[in-house]
């Protein structure tokens, strides 16, 4: 069984699907492993890592990948309209691991199917109990949210924390944060270490109590429709147009008080929803900041602009893309756990090499492509 591990070509992208912590148990296993030189270089890690590890080093892409039977990857393979068709490099029959955007790159999905490619999306594993430690969203978005406060700080005028000097005190900074899942947890718990004053809103008020419990203060229009708001499966409901209006000038306002502002809201496969609008930027203090997570998908707020620091109405707008990359070494070292995790259930110690169990929910829940066909509900004809 040849596991590869190729090295990540995308602008920007300084991860790599493995750490010499899990090449050692690949190999330990019985597996045979490759990595591609220089592939863990944007996260520190030293081809010389891999070799005592257990891994040989390959010079290039196609003497890694050309006849490996898994290979793992954090982003989707290159294509051959973006200058380097990486997919063409692995066999008929290999098993590609990724963050594949299946639900955005349904061509590119087919492509895999035709190839012969047998593809899982990591990105698709189920929010289940079991699958935690092998979900790939909350590894790297935790460290988003993490990066963004730092962001935030980084072109902040002014400090976070409340200070008193014999000069005079500085009062603490304001920090929004715009939607409570796993980066917006951590982007509060980051920026109440730093010292701001913190609050929070979420379309789920079953979030308030994780918000307060990390020091934060809850955002939201408090009556009985909004407490009567969650169904017993735990799904939000449909709330009046009498209370999202009370909501959204309930947020308009907050947000006029705020210094800086950091939105997380991702809907998988469609545009990121608008949360801070045109009109709200404008009614920002000068030198105020907003750091936009969700700008590939479109961004949370419509002025922001990928990869870019721009500045509107006296409020700096931060674009980083690929923010997790911005924190590659960790980033790294917790996506190749969360392959590894999932994964090792299914290693099959006489013949040493993977048999997927096609009942698990973690393999038919991430799993498009397989024996020439595409294979997830989700990306079917006409789903």
């Amino acid at each position: 069984m040849k596991i590869a591990i190729p090295k990540e070509r995308r602008p920007g992208e300084k991860r790599v699907a493995a750490s010499p912590e899990t090449v050692k148990k690949y190999v330990q296993m019985g597996a045979e492993v490759v990595v591609e030189t220089g592939a863990g270089a944007g996260a520190d890690i030293p081809d010389q890592a891999f070799v005592d590890a257990g891994a040989k080093i390959a010079p290039d892409a196609k003497a890694a990948l050309g006849d490996a039977d898994m290979v793992l990857k954090v982003q989707r393979p290159m294509t051959a309209a973006e200058g380097n068709d990486e997919a063409a490099l692995l066999k008929k029959g290999a098993v590609l691991l990724a963050m594949l955007q299946p639900l955005q790159q349904r061509e590119q999905v087919k492509g895999y199917a035709a190839a012969g490619i047998d593809a899982y999306a990591m990105e698709l594993m189920p929010r289940i109990t079991r699958a935690q430690s092998m979900d790939v969203l909350s590894s790297q978005s935790n460290l988003a949210g993490y990066k963004a406060v730092l962001d935030a700080a980084a072109v902040f005028g002014r400090a976070f924390p409340m200070m008193m000097t014999s000069a005079g005190t500085i009062a603490p900074a304001r920090v929004f944060i715009m939607g409570v899942g796993v980066a917006g947890l951590q982007a509060i718990a980051t920026a109440k270490r730093l010292g701001a004053v913190v609050s929070a809103t979420d379309v789920r008020p079953a979030t308030k109590e994780q918000v307060e419990s990390l020091g934060g203060k809850f955002v939201w229009v408090d009556d009985e429709e909004a407490r009567a708001s969650q169904t017993a499966g735990g799904y939000a409901k449909e709330m009046s147009a009498e209370y999202k209006a009370k909501q959204a000038a309930l947020i308009a306002e907050t947000i006029k008080k705020q210094d800086i502002i950091i939105t997380t809201a991702l809907i998988p496969g469609r545009p990121a929803p608008v949360l801070v609008t045109e009109e709200m930027v404008k009614s920002m203090k000068p030198g105020s900041v907003i750091v936009d997570l969700a700008v590939e998908a479109g961004g949370n707020c419509p002025l922001s602009r990928p990869g870019e620091i721009v500045e509107a109405y006296g409020v700096k707008l931060v674009g980083h893309t690929n923010v997790p990359s911005r924190v590659a070494v960790d980033a790294s070292a917790l996506y190749a756990k969360n392959l590894f995790n999932f994964l090792t259930p299914h290693w099959d110690k006489e013949a040493k090499s993977f048999k997927f169990n096609r009942e698990d929910e973690t393999v038919s829940g991430i799993c498009v492509t397989l024996g020439g066909q595409v294979v997830h509900p989700s990306l079917k004809e006409g789903a």
